[in-house]
């Protein structure tokens, strides 16, 4: 009996089949992973939402397979070649490919030599050839000799049937997954530069002559050769592994072949033939399907890994600390244009803008401070974020200045990643929220707003501009996108959201909402003023009751008419809060916050039917913290003083520095010279460290040594091992994979547009780098 798909997902999760079968229901009926890793805990078996997320990503590929295996029944089936033991094979593969190599024989194709012979009455020919190795082949084609079948003579009979024999052997099933499996194993990757390119190709340099066990190869490296051969720098090979042959063999692939079939050179007059026929199959037709297959299969895993990095550097950039709701001064930095100015209140209104001309030409500096020292009196500014793009070090110095020379204003200055904001302040919400402001004005707006609450701004941004992602642009736009937007809804919905202050962009992100719905709550709110209460909902067009239901519980209402309103307790639980407030004999006002009561307090005696003890935790928890913020606490980086370029690092000093990137063989600081510095993996810790992002992640605020710098190739390599000595290098990554994971000059990353045209196999296969001239 087969798995079912519940079954199947229940195993690789190590789950219950029937917390599967809850959720993959609860999915079905519209419910969204926030929703049901918070709410639905008694249902599912207290599933997180990283199970969820891994539940729900393998149930839509579960059901694409089980799709296309209808199809292929019913292609079968109406060719009248469906056979009991075909069904079986075909109802027990558990992946595409394996269902792909099951349908091959039966897949309608243009006509091959193959078809050909067949139709020319050779296929018994083949059939004899392959079962009386002891028959001489010459003698028994004679009789498959006819003009009128334009089988003229025995060289053409005897072609013919090792066209039938050579596709036979290449639609075996089993023998294509074990040849894939011999060649993933004991295959490589090789590459060299392409003629008159090594100039051109610096950065690809490492690869001018290199070869790596398949099963070796990282992510990162497997993406940067690609990289290299799409830039028309590299020529990449598959190289099978020939020192493995069995005896009387070319390769072990070969032999591999010939032993599925029980071809074996005993001496008699055909067996010759047949291993020239193997021999065919292998080169002509087999090892470019496999060697296919290995581009692929290493796509396939290095976009895998690729998305998974770039998932995990947005989500800890979205979770960043927020500085909270102070007055802020944001300063968007430029030399010839000058420093845009904008302030912002501590709800995040505009309530200021000015350009300023503090370097070169102009050199306005005094003028500069002059005015930046007003604004901040005007509208008692506490924060000043200061973008890290061009000019950034510069305007550093004329915040610090600032800071100085006005010690009655209570001023703090921070450099702030300004990634996205120019695609931000071009966009069509931009317009639509700032639309008396300059598009250069809402930079320094949006970099104010970032440094107060980074999720609440960065969610107005497409992840993919956020610049966080290694080779991002060469990653499939779909999986790309359904990934991140799922980082996104996760990370909106563990923080929750202000209902009466939050804009549309945000709001689009919780649970059960969605751009139009959380526009029309927007256009409330301006026509009704704030939401005193969560039941007020109701009155939003769109937002029914299931809408509600998803949503409810991730919306804040701070000072609203029910205070249970603030905190992530879900309407659909105040009764258990009421039964809380009955049996400590309290109010709702006095319970909340009150820890020492709280804690006292047995979740067990107040579960019912539908909230069990895991739900009861939860409301206890928010009670005691209601509205609690996972983000953790604001803290700054101190550039030193005097270290604003590469030129002035010398080897040993101590910095501080901000982690901007994480990748799989490091991280990048920000020490306040325009050009991040690489911690390599090896420089991370004093212990062995397999993933990066165990130790740090963007945002991060850490201390790190100069090792070394290098100001012609712009890199500076650091530690976070104050012990290393200095003339200790770190192993470093390649030229590409560092280029890659270097800021644009202006810090300003772009979106690449995704390539169209060609079909879903036509870009998948110019994604493994295999160009129709190549093909």
């Amino acid at each position: 009996m087969m798995q079912s798909i519940g079954q199947r997902i229940a195993a690789e999760l190590n789950a219950q089949e029937w917390q599967v079968k809850a959720a993959i229901d609860l999915l079905d009926a519209g419910s969204t992973v926030p929703f049901i890793a918070r709410y639905r805990k008694e249902v599912t078996g207290t599933l997180d939402d990283t199970q969820l997320r891994a539940l729900d990503e393998r149930l839509r590929y579960l059901r694409e397979l089980e799709d296309r295996r209808k199809t292929i029944l019913d292609s079968v089936r109406e060719q009248g070649k469906l056979t009991d033991e075909l069904l079986v094979q075909l109802s027990a593969a558990d992946t595409k490919a394996r269902l792909e190599d099951l349908y091959l024989p039966f897949k309608p194709k243009r006509r091959t030599k193959a078809q050909i012979a067949r139709e020319a009455g050779l296929e018994p020919l083949a059939d004899l050839l392959l079962t009386e190795p002891s028959q001489d082949p010459k003698t028994s084609a004679q009789a498959f000799v006819a003009a009128e079948k334009d089988v003229a003579t025995v060289e053409a009979a005897l072609e013919g049937a090792r066209a039938i024999l050579v596709e036979r052997f290449a639609e075996h099933a089993e023998l294509l997954g074990a040849l894939r499996e011999i060649y993933w194993q004991r295959g490589r990757l090789t590459s060299t530069v392409r003629d008159g390119k090594t100039t051109d190709g610096a950065k690809f340099s490492d690869y001018f002559d290199f070869a790596e066990p398949l099963p070796k190869l990282p992510s990162h490296r497997i993406l940067a050769l690609f990289r290299g051969e799409k830039e028309e720098i590299l020529d990449l090979r598959m190289d099978e592994d020939k020192d493995s042959a069995e005896p009387g063999y070319a390769s072990s692939y070969e032999g591999r072949i010939a032993t599925t079939f029980g071809i074996a050179d005993k001496g008699r007059p055909g067996d010759r033939w047949l291993l020239d026929a193997v021999r065919w199959a292998w080169r002509t037709k087999l090892r470019f399907s496999i060697e296919l297959d290995m581009k692929m299969r290493l796509w396939q895993l290095a976009e895998e890994e690729g998305v998974k990095v770039f998932a995990g550097n947005l989500r800890d950039l979205l979770l960043a600390a927020p500085a909270g709701a102070r007055p802020t001064l944001g300063l968007d930095p430029g030399f010839r244009t000058g420093v845009k100015v904008a302030v912002v209140d501590a709800t995040g209104k505009v309530v200021a803008t000015d350009t300023i001309y503090p370097h070169e030409p102009k050199r306005q500096w005094d003028q500069s401070l002059a005015t930046l020292a007003r604004l901040s009196r005007e509208h008692n500014v506490e924060l000043v974020a200061i973008g890290n793009g061009t000019a950034s070090r510069e305007t550093d110095k004329l915040a610090a200045e600032l800071v100085t020379k006005n010690p009655d204003l209570p001023l703090t200055k921070i450099m702030v990643s300004e990634a996205g904001a120019s695609v931000y302040s071009a966009s069509a919400y931009a317009s639509q929220e700032l639309p008396d402001l300059d598009v250069s004005i809402r930079g320094a707006v949006s970099i104010a707003r970032r440094l107060q609450d980074p999720l609440a701004e960065l969610v107005k941004i497409d992840p993919k501009s956020i610049g966080v992602g290694q080779y991002q642009h060469d990653l499939a736009e779909h999986k790309l996108s359904r990934s991140l937007d799922a980082v996104v809804e996760d990370c909106v919905n563990a923080v929750g959201v202000d209902l009466n202050t939050a804009s549309a962009p945000l709001l689009a992100r919780v649970s059960g909402l969605g751009e139009w719905v959380a526009q029309n709550i927007v256009s409330h709110r301006d026509a009704n003023g704030p939401f005193r209460t969560r039941k007020a909902l109701s009155g939003v067009m769109g937002l029914g009751p299931k809408s509600f239901e998803q949503a409810a519980g991730f919306l804040r209402i701070p000072g609203g008419d029910d205070p249970l309103d603030a905190s992530g307790v879900h309407p659909e639980a105040y009764p258990v809060v009421r039964r809380i407030i009955e049996a400590t004999k309290s109010d709702i006002k006095v319970l909340i916050g009150n820890g020492p009561v709280l804690k006292t307090l047995k979740p067990e005696r107040f579960t019912d039917e539908t909230f069990g003890v895991p739900t009861v935790k939860d409301i206890l928890a928010e009670l005691e913290k209601p509205g609690r913020d996972p983000r953790p606490e604001f803290k700054t980086a101190t550039f030193m003083d005097g270290v604003e370029k590469i030129s002035d690092l010398k080897p040993g000093m101590m910095l501080e520095g901000v982690v901007t990137n994480v990748a799989a063989f490091g991280a990048f600081v920000d020490i306040g010279v325009h050009q991040d510095g690489l911690v390599h993996i090896s420089a991370l810790a004093d212990i062995f460290v397999k993933d990066p992002r165990s130790i740090v992640k963007p945002g991060d605020v850490v201390r790190v040594k100069v090792l070394e710098i290098d100001p012609a190739r712009k890199r500076i390599a650091l530690t976070m091992r104050m012990s290393d000595p200095v003339e200790k290098k770190p192993a470093g990554p390649r030229p590409d994979e560092r280029a890659s994971f270097q800021r644009y000059a202006d810090k300003k990353p772009a979106v690449a547009k995704e390539t169209s045209g060609g079909g879903a196999l036509a870009d998948a296969l110019r994604r493994a780098g295999l160009s129709d001239k190549r093909r």
